[in-house]
């Protein structure tokens, strides 16, 4: 319950259930020993159909039993597990920690069918059947809601299946992508680079390192302002996978193409973050799923 912000809450809904609870005994106890008026031949006046009749019958005995043993559950209830405000319970119960227990138990009856690829290198993995259909499914589950469920990405979101990598695309690499996740970082650079118009200039050089449509005239004038960039996309722009840096002279565009799209990234930057997958994947679920990625994109060794 730490969604209360105040104790007063907390004890306001502390309070509103236990008195519930003992209105509905007080309600039981009332009506068991207050009898309603009734006529001399045991019915209280009620008259349905011209001739169904309300008998004033006590409640049945079981009836009331019930009653009282869901009114002592209830009570028994509230003290074991969470149900009064922030009250844990004597038992410490929660979905957080239940999950944790589900979630161990699983990776638990899962480590026999790890246990065999986590000895094998990425590429011979990448070539066994059974360890691919467990890779997707990993993959399903944690990538595709970014990657896409075929793996190729979308704006803002890398193309895994294809042999661009901003932080490089070995086995080692990859798992190093998963394990830690990656922060990219583009800071602005139009002061850097100049004015407005050499912005212009510089977006149309980048345009002409992949042969991609572009003005001949700005791209010769940007060429010398694209020293700035250069440090990070290197020199021709072909990219720097030690920093994540895009490479500039292919005709992949992660942000979107075009002569506006690169101006307002040079205008404003961009900030990528792909989340560390370490605590939420165990070391050898990792290992296959970097083998499945990797699989996208590259030959892998068939067993024999």
């Amino acid at each position: 319950m730490s969604d209360f912000f105040s104790d007063f809450w907390s004890n306001y809904v502390a309070v509103a259930t236990l008195v519930s609870i003992l209105l509905c005994a007080l309600l039981l106890w009332v009506v068991a020993r207050t009898p309603a008026p009734a006529g001399s031949d045991n019915t209280t006046g009620h008259v349905w159909d011209e001739d169904l009749r309300e008998a004033n019958n006590p409640m049945p005995r079981w009836w009331i039993g019930l009653f009282v043993i869901t009114i002592v559950f209830g009570l028994a209830y509230l003290v074991a597990y969470p149900g009064l405000g922030t009250y844990q319970g004597q038992l410490a119960w929660s979905t957080e920690g239940e999950y944790a227990k589900d979630l161990a138990k699983s990776k638990r009856e899962l480590e026999p069918v790890y246990a065999r690829y986590a000895a094998m290198p990425v590429e011979r993995v990448a070539g066994e059947p059974a360890a691919m259909a467990i890779g997707e499914r990993l993959f399903l589950n944690n990538c595709a809601q970014c990657h896409g469920s075929d793996a190729r990405g979308s704006k803002g979101f890398p193309n895994l299946a294809d042999n661009d990598w901003l932080h490089g695309g070995t086995p080692d690499k990859i798992k190093e992508s998963i394990t830690q996740g990656r922060i990219g970082v583009m800071p602005p650079m139009a002061a850097a680079v100049g004015n407005a118009e050499d912005v212009k200039n510089v977006a149309n050089y980048v345009l002409s390192l992949s042969g991609s449509p572009h003005d001949s005239v700005r791209a010769g004038l940007g060429k010398s302002k694209f020293t700035a960039c250069a440090a990070c996309h290197g020199i021709g722009g072909v990219g720097n996978p030690a920093v994540g840096a895009p490479n500039l002279s292919d005709r992949t565009w992660l942000h979107g193409y075009g002569q506006d799209a690169i101006v307002s990234i040079i205008n404003t930057g961009k900030t990528n973050q792909m989340p560390a997958q370490q605590g939420r994947l165990t070391e050898a679920q990792i290992h296959v799923l970097a083998s499945y990625v990797w699989g996208l994109s590259n030959k892998p060794i068939l067993s024999p």
